[in-house]
């Protein structure tokens, strides 16, 4: 518990610098990336604190701490070159511009960092590993921070052409998944699953998957984006609704019309 209060501690610290960077730049999407890169320093922070074995701590390390950089690096590009995302201009709306209120929501995600770090926990305290759990937590990562990379790669080279504005991208892993990247994001925290086989806390470190597939299915994730995506784009994305599947990967159950085929 000593090890998360440490978590905490940052994690709070880094969503007070977040709240104070978005009042002078009126952009809460700030938060996203703080997020990011609060869940990978945690990883690194248990994987150093911890009393388990070696080899699952340095991959807990380099395999948590690479995912939340790259996470991280990949939103601030967006955050500082784009205007504030359309959920939180939507929020800072209902919220009518209340600092208060933001800030109560930055700390909100201080806590969220906490909970996700729980599955670094039961990592860091697993017993040593046979090579095949280590290759196969390694194997599910590329899978899954590869296929976020890709999905993130086709989404921004479809926002940048001009001629795409108000359209809804149905290109490459788009074509198959309205959220490709949450798919790819949920899929990635079984490497700390397969990382804690060994763990006594091993139950722990299915909180990352589960508490996931939550927050993305039936909190922030789809319901939010979908929301501003039905704001901007009406009929189009009420299309892409019916025609493609909303998390897991799958054939479109029909083929789009020429006019919209065209990819977000």
């Amino acid at each position: 518990m000593m090890n998360l209060g440490w978590v905490w501690l940052y994690a709070a610290l880094i969503m007070c610098w977040g709240w104070w960077w978005q009042r002078r730049h009126q952009n809460i999407g700030v938060v996203d990336v703080l997020w990011a890169k609060g869940v990978g320093a945690s990883a690194l922070l248990m994987a150093w604190l911890g009393d388990g074995a070696t080899a699952p701590r340095i991959a807990l390390a380099l395999l948590g701490g690479l995912w939340g950089s790259r996470l991280a690096l990949h939103l601030w590009k967006r955050v500082r070159s784009e205007d504030e995302d359309g959920r939180y201009q939507h929020l800072r709306r209902h919220w009518n511009g209340h600092q208060g209120k933001i800030f109560g929501f930055f700390q909100f995600q201080a806590l969220l960092i906490v909970l996700f770090a729980l599955p670094f926990v039961a990592v860091s305290q697993s017993a040593a590993l046979p090579l095949g759990w280590i290759i196969a937590a390694i194997t599910m990562w590329l899978l899954s921070v590869g296929g976020e990379s890709l999905a993130d790669r086709q989404l921004a080279r479809f926002r940048a052409d001009p001629a795409n504005k108000g359209k809804t991208c149905r290109s490459g892993l788009w074509r198959y998944s309205r959220h490709p990247n949450y798919f790819f994001e949920w899929l990635h925290w079984f490497t700390y699953v397969l990382l804690a086989v060994h763990s006594p806390l091993w139950w722990l470190a299915w909180s990352g998957p589960v508490v996931m597939y939550v927050f993305l299915r039936w909190v922030s994730g789809i319901p939010f984006t979908e929301a501003q995506a039905l704001r901007t784009r009406g009929e189009d994305y009420r299309d892409y609704q019916r025609s493609t599947p909303m998390l897991f990967p799958w054939f479109p159950s029909r083929t789009a019309s020429p006019r919209k085929e065209s990819s977000p």
